[in-house]
């Protein structure tokens, strides 16, 4: 059976902004989708991520400090459960699609190194596995078209609603049924045995980062670093300590 009829476990995060090692988790969501795209099961976490949260990301997500800090669960506990919500649902064989996965699950395990608690890849022994990343591999099956790769464009692309963008389990939702359209639209990636969809989306990523790297030393940031590995960036120095 494809895993396009089957059930997946789609993972979002929204955030206090865009580096995997200093920033930290404002909400997550976890959800598993069935084969007809009903949600099944859903888990979501909204955080006081022990530091003020940047206008500029309140601005995206709508979540502020203030809020944050009043309604919010002290981040350690939380990021011990989404950890384990993520490692369990791939132990169970169900692939996990994550949007822009080398983002999200990177900072997920930067925050659990930075509260002591056990990481996704340490739970089950190896990195994140099965992965599928609608950004990867939209850009490898049409790396031609015009326009914006975000979340949103995938799913007017695609004809996937998103009816409240920068919510993590909108998004979350919404890019699992990405997924799964692409997968029907593009057969040699919807009939594909998971291990090899995880393998070409790491041959991918990393081709993907190359072409950014020689575009940006073209450009205006020649200096830019992008890091080719996929779905986690390597784990390169210590964060600053959590301040629940």
């Amino acid at each position: 059976m494809s895993w396009v009829s089957g059930p997946l476990m789609a993972f979002d995060l929204e955030t206090t902004g865009t580096d995997v090692e200093t920033d930290r988790i404002v909400t997550a969501a976890v959800v598993r989708l069935e084969a007809d795209g009903s949600v099944s099961e859903e888990r979501i976490w909204l955080l006081n991520p022990g530091v003020a949260i940047p206008e500029q990301a309140s601005a995206i997500h709508g979540i502020s400090t203030e809020h944050a800090r009043e309604h919010g669960v002290p981040a350690a506990s939380a990021i011990e459960e989404i950890a384990r919500a993520v490692a369990d649902g791939l132990r169970s064989g169900t692939p996990l699609v994550v949007m822009n996965a080398r983002y999200d699950l990177s900072l997920l395990d930067r925050e659990c190194r930075r509260y002591g608690v056990e990481s996704v890849s340490e739970r089950l022994g190896n990195a994140p596995s099965p992965v599928i990343d609608p950004l990867v591999i939209d850009k490898h099956v049409d790396k031609y078209r015009k326009g914006k790769r975000a979340l949103y464009a995938l799913c007017a692309h695609y004809g996937v609603s998103l009816d409240d963008a920068h919510d993590a389990r909108a998004d979350a939702v919404a890019a699992a049924r990405v997924v799964r359209r692409l997968g029907e639209e593009h057969q040699p990636v919807g009939v594909m045995p998971l291990a090899d969809l995880h393998g070409l989306q790491v041959r991918a990523a990393a081709e993907q980062s190359l072409s950014l790297q020689a575009y940006l030393r073209r450009t205006a940031d020649p200096a830019a670093v992008v890091e080719p590995a996929w779905p986690l960036i390597p784990r390169m120095r210590e964060p600053a300590a959590g301040r629940d």
